[in-house]
């Protein structure tokens, strides 16, 4: 088989397989319908935990749910998954929030945090105060 050939069909299989994921939900991100998912979502993974308020992401990308004292239960859309982890502030490697928005860089290394826009800024607040630690927040101006 000459060079040209071979190149054209690794470059026609790439692209199919590319496209096969992509048409059967590979490129989806999920979404949270509301408070009730984010709580049954959260329960599978951690059965013993009883979250109290949930605060939604204004993209319904993620959740915080309140565990107690400076505990946060976290619901991720990953892809078509959700990750959900407990974060107290000692996981907490930088955390900044600038009105309705909260930035939380983690130790771990599975999942390093994120940007999360809410729909108002006393959300913002709750979960920035849930999370602080030895004066690790920062506001912005």
């Amino acid at each position: 088989m000459s060079l040209p050939v071979l190149v054209v069909l690794v470059v026609f299989g790439i692209a199919l397989s590319v496209a096969a994921v992509h048409f059967t939900g590979g490129t989806t991100n999920a979404t949270l319908a509301g408070t009730g998912q984010a709580l049954a979502r959260f329960a599978e993974d951690f059965p013993d935990e009883k979250p109290g308020s949930v605060r939604l992401t204004a993209d319904n990308h993620a959740a915080f749910l309140e565990l107690g004292p400076q505990r946060l239960g976290i619901v991720q859309s990953i892809g078509d998954c959700f990750l959900t982890r407990i974060v107290t502030p000692s996981d907490i490697l930088a955390l900044a929030r600038e009105g309705n928005e909260v930035s939380v860089r983690l130790h771990d290394f599975t999942w390093k945090g994120g940007r999360f826009v809410f729909a108002d800024e006393a959300d913002a607040l709750a979960v920035a105060a849930a999370l602080q630690g030895r004066d690790q927040i920062r506001e912005a101006a």
